[in-house]
């Protein structure tokens, strides 16, 4: 699985685990593995059984998805730096299976051999808590830099791109927006920081409790620049703004 959506990369870690996320604004489940939503209030009928939003996203994963954990589990390599052996070796640990069944499964014949991989891949897990930790730490670090941009709690990376001051924003908004901060975007520019700060100031023309169509979003982007399909796409990219997989909604996510 290679074609992930933009929420799965917005979502927590436990959001990931049960495989879907509630958008408060749209009062949505949506899946994070394939983008359906379903609204909290209706009633989904299964197998002549009728079922709220939140238990029906719960039947839909395990019908379309097979479950969570298959799904991780079947992400690219780059993305999960599992091996296949490691992935086969996960699988039937999940299925239930005891050592000596994997061993036999896997023609080692040795239980003392997957031990050994428990081992490793209890090891691995212990380096992604500390890895995580570095990462959020690393994070932190950037608002005590007196930062004037509003991080998103979406944003893929938290780096020095955010670390802008009030003086640097007013800087960059002044040039970029000849006629006036409520006039057009004269021109985009390449470097990331001043990006964030131009994106920042254009999120204030949506309703951070409304949700937008396609169109939508378009329409209030189109009298800012001409490139406005490049500008969606980078609110989304950068964090200030979420979607579902088809386009249909889209959310102020500060």
């Amino acid at each position: 699985m290679n074609n992930i959506p933009e929420l799965f990369w917005q979502a927590t870690l436990n959001e990931i685990k049960q495989g879907y996320l509630y958008n408060q604004s749209s009062d949505e489940f949506l899946c994070l593995i394939c983008g359906e939503g379903f609204t909290n209030g209706i009633i989904y009928p299964e197998n002549n059984t009728l079922y709220e939003a939140k238990k029906y996203i719960e039947i839909h994963i395990a019908k379309c998805h097979h479950s969570p954990f298959h799904v991780l589990l079947n992400l690219d390599k780059k993305l999960t730096g599992l091996t296949d052996h490691q992935r086969t070796i996960l699988e039937l640990f999940y299925e239930g299976h005891s050592d000596n069944d994997v061993a036999k499964s896997l023609s080692t014949g040795s239980t003392s051999t997957i031990r050994n991989h428990r081992f490793s891949l209890r090891e691995k897990q212990k380096q992604a808590k500390v890895f995580l930790a570095i990462i959020e730490l690393l994070g932190e670090q950037i608002p005590k830099k007196h930062t004037f941009i509003d991080i998103p709690r979406t944003a893929k990376q938290v780096d020095e791109r955010f670390a802008i001051t009030e003086q640097e924003n007013e800087k960059i908004l002044s040039t970029y927006f000849k006629q006036g901060p409520k006039g057009p975007l004269d021109s985009f520019p390449l470097k990331e920081k001043k990006r964030v700060a131009i994106l920042q100031h254009i999120l204030k023309n949506f309703d951070a409790n409304k949700n937008y169509t396609e169109r939508e979003v378009n329409a209030i982007l189109k009298p800012i620049y001409e490139d406005y399909v490049l500008l969606r796409r980078l609110l989304i990219e950068y964090g200030f703004m979420a979607r579902v997989q088809d386009g249909s909604s889209y959310w102020v996510t500060l």
